[in-house]
């Protein structure tokens, strides 16, 4: 069987997209440097949200110079219904940051006189400015035949297998201008971007694996899947071993009772002293001392009281 030429591949996918998707307008009375901006929104998310982005912007800031100093942060926060705002916001970032420091304006008018090709080369050399917002450009402000394609949509052609891993990581479609023609260029480009916006919100989506397997029936063994939740653990297991609550209770237990017998020492030392001065020795201990000296004791009292009787008898009465 003869291979199936890369238009009748490129004709059937649009026939299916059509099924599914309706042509987006867009505005075609913006300027260049304004499809340049919209064109880094545009990137990866749905047109609907690109329109609210836009609008937000235009409206929370005074003009283009005041969006180029304005942090990142900032403008991720007035993008916030954008899938991946902060990463839109420095893209545009970038991109004006580097129209101002070529231009020193914002005014681009002057490159719809110019070759295609010599502004192609001169957005290439801009700082944040990709394959996607070039080839939007080039459809929408400059008159030219390019179908913008961003990640999202280059994962999905890969996953039904019209382009190679080499052409993803390129970010090309080899023969897709040639393929499409220039009067459904931008009712193509419409649709297939969202598709693949489609795919960057949601991978998982039932209805766009419906999608993905009309184009490719063979897709189905590659289509993303959810990773398998872990199942819980018995309950013998988490109740056999101690936990952490209660497992530095005998450690607390320990630590405590040589305070207390610190504390019933000190309470000891600091208590007046009482009339008997003696030191008091430790209860349950004999007192070995006091044994050993009461034998001695009672022989010197006995000596001492027979003295005092023999000088009172050798005394001479009055």
């Amino acid at each position: 069987m003869a291979a199936i030429s890369r238009t009748a591949q490129f004709a059937r996918l649009h026939k299916i997209l059509k099924k599914y998707y309706k042509p987006v307008s867009y505005d075609p009375n913006r300027s260049v440097l304004e499809q340049l901006a919209f064109a880094c929104l545009l990137e990866d998310a749905h047109y609907e949200r690109a329109e609210e982005a836009y609008a937000a912007l235009t409206h929370t800031f005074f003009d283009w110079n005041e969006i180029r100093v304005t942090s990142v942060t900032e403008l991720a926060e007035v993008m916030s219904m954008l899938p991946d705002p902060r990463t839109a916001g420095q893209r545009l970032k970038r991109v004006l940051q580097s129209v101002f420091e070529d231009t020193y304006s914002f005014d681009l008018e002057d490159k719809r006189k110019q070759n295609i090709g010599a502004t192609v080369k001169w957005m290439e050399k801009l700082n944040g400015c990709t394959r996607f917002v070039i080839a939007f450009v080039v459809q929408m402000a400059l008159g030219g035949h390019a179908i913008p394609v961003d990640s999202s949509t280059l994962k999905v052609l890969r996953l039904v297998d019209l382009i190679t891993e080499k052409d993803e990581q390129a970010g090309v479609v080899p023969g897709l201008e040639r393929a499409v023609s220039k009067s459904k260029g931008i009712e193509f480009g419409s649709l297939l971007h969202q598709l693949g916006a489609d795919f960057a919100v949601n991978p998982f989506s039932p209805a766009l694996h419906e999608i993905l397997l009309q184009i490719c029936p063979d897709v189905q063994s590659r289509l993303p899947k959810r990773r398998a939740e872990r199942p819980p653990q018995p309950a013998a297991e988490t109740t056999s071993q101690p936990s952490q609550a209660q497992a530095p209770q005998p450690a607390e237990e320990k630590t405590e009772k040589p305070s207390r017998k610190k504390a019933e020492t000190a309470a000891a030392a600091t208590q007046e002293p009482t009339g008997d001065t003696r030191p008091k020795r430790s209860r349950g201990r004999k007192d070995k001392s006091k044994d050993a000296e009461a034998p001695t004791a009672e022989p010197a009292q006995e000596a001492a009281a027979k003295s005092v009787t023999a000088e009172l008898a050798k005394r001479k009465p009055r």
